[in-house]
């Protein structure tokens, strides 16, 4: 009983001590209104420690190193440091530099959200966590393994309702792949099976598999679908594995993928560091995202210290052909991954209230959960648009909502009334 006890005053004061970090950083916000940068100084520091997992996303971070972005704005000694999964970046991220962690991370966007609110944290203690901005739109997609190329899986998932149904009738398990509960993956595989009439929480079984990982579960059967960015998918077609049902720009046009974003510990502290952090992303997305240089992207991202793939498994789909492994063949896709066009480098907060209520939908926050002081403490918009105008960036958004979104199976997102969208889906929010 003491030892119980004990444990719950463990708990207390962490808790506490995570509050009062919450106190501290708005408080901070308000002396700072807009999240401010002195004008004209420098980084307090000249390095950071951002993580990133092997995906062709998180190319915007090995551009800013490799062409000495980063040091251009006076942050030479940035390390952009491989990750092993999304949950190795959680814990990494919960460390801090300080702790032998990192301070910020290409990352899944909802993972700030449930980070900060402790709802994937040791003990559900929370530690803020800013989005400085959007890392790219679309280019994720759904595979399906070998044994389903006959049954012609692609957007409508009902022809793999019915497959799934006759396996598990044979006493197979069927499996979904995704690669953190509550992440942009697990919500794409989701809201497909869903719209297929695939329940994926009761018809499939969905596990955590870690993207470098996915293509070798897939040869020994682990799985009968996953979702998961590039290279992965072009990589199962061809080591003859499987086939893509659909890229996930399919799903919804233009759809927000990956952030990035940074420890509030960090930002609060080092203002000056982070706004170049920022400043240097941002640029390294502005030329990814230029057509000319997708070669030389294609070169760089498949490195060894960055996805250690051949460049044959990134540049096709990186320039917008899509083999789908199927017959089926895309030149000039308009699913194409976008960096920058479009403004997918702005963190729009409608975007972030899509994946809350997502994550509301399958159980990940609660339907009581105040989504927007949540997102009032994470999203960072304010920081974006401060960075664009040093910058010099013509065209930055002058609303936090893109609008009303409407996905493939008509179902519309309108961020002024996120509980209608999730009584279309059949679900009643208390709050």
């Amino acid at each position: 009983m003491s030892m119980q006890n004990g444990e719950l005053k463990t708990r207390r004061t962490l808790l506490k001590g995570a509050a009062a970090a919450l106190s501290l950083t708005a408080a901070a916000r308000l002396a700072l209104p807009g999240g401010a940068f002195a004008q004209g100084a420098g980084p307090e520091v000249k390095g950071a420690k951002l993580g990133f997992i092997a995906l062709t996303d998180a190319a915007p971070l090995f551009v800013a190193k490799e062409k000495g972005i980063f040091a251009k704005h006076g942050m030479p000694d940035v390390e952009v440091l491989k990750q092993a999964s999304w949950g190795t970046t959680r814990d990494n991220l919960v460390l801090g530099s300080e702790g032998n962690g990192i301070d910020g991370a290409h990352i899944l966007t909802p993972m700030p959200y449930l980070i900060s609110a402790g709802r994937v944290t040791q003990n559900n203690v929370p530690v803020p966590m800013y989005i400085m901005a959007r890392l790219n739109l679309a280019g994720q997609c759904i595979s399906v393994a070998k044994e389903h190329m006959g049954d012609k899986v692609a957007l409508d998932a009902r022809p793999f309702k019915a497959a799934l149904e006759k396996k598990k009738a044979s006493g197979k398990s069927v499996k979904a792949a995704m690669t953190f509960p509550g992440g942009t993956h697990d919500l794409w595989i989701r809201y497909w099976l869903a719209a297929g009439g695939i329940d994926p929480d009761k018809d499939i079984e969905t596990i955590v598999v870690p993207p470098p990982q996915m293509v070798a579960n897939m040869k020994v059967g682990t799985m009968d679908c996953f979702c998961v960015c590039e290279p992965w998918n072009a990589q199962l077609i061809s080591q003859g594995i499987g086939y893509t049902a659909l890229t996930t720009g399919e799903l919804w046009k233009d759809h927000p993928e990956k952030a990035f974003a940074m420890r509030a510990s960090f930002v609060d502290k080092y203002p000056n560091a982070s706004k170049a952090l920022l400043m240097a992303v941002m640029e390294a997305q502005q030329w990814c995202d230029r057509p000319e240089n997708r070669d030389e992207l294609a070169g760089i991202v498949a490195k060894r210290q960055w996805i250690n793939v051949t460049v044959g498994d990134v540049v096709e789909r990186m320039k917008g052909n899509f083999d789908y492994g199927d017959g089926r063949k895309v030149e000039n896709s308009p699913h194409i991954m976008k960096y920058w066009a479009d403004n997918a480098s702005y963190p729009y907060q409608s975007h972030d209230l899509w994946f809350l209520t997502e994550d509301i939908r399958w159980g990940k926050f609660d339907p009581t959960t105040d989504t927007k002081a949540l997102i009032a403490k994470v999203n960072r918009e304010d920081l974006w648009r401060d960075a664009a105008k040093t910058l010099g960036v013509s065209a930055i958004p002058t609303s936090t909502s893109r609008g009303k979104e409407t996905l493939f199976d008509g179902k519309v997102f309108d961020p002024a009334d996120p509980s209608a969208y999730l009584a279309s889906l059949g679900i009643k929010r208390v709050a």
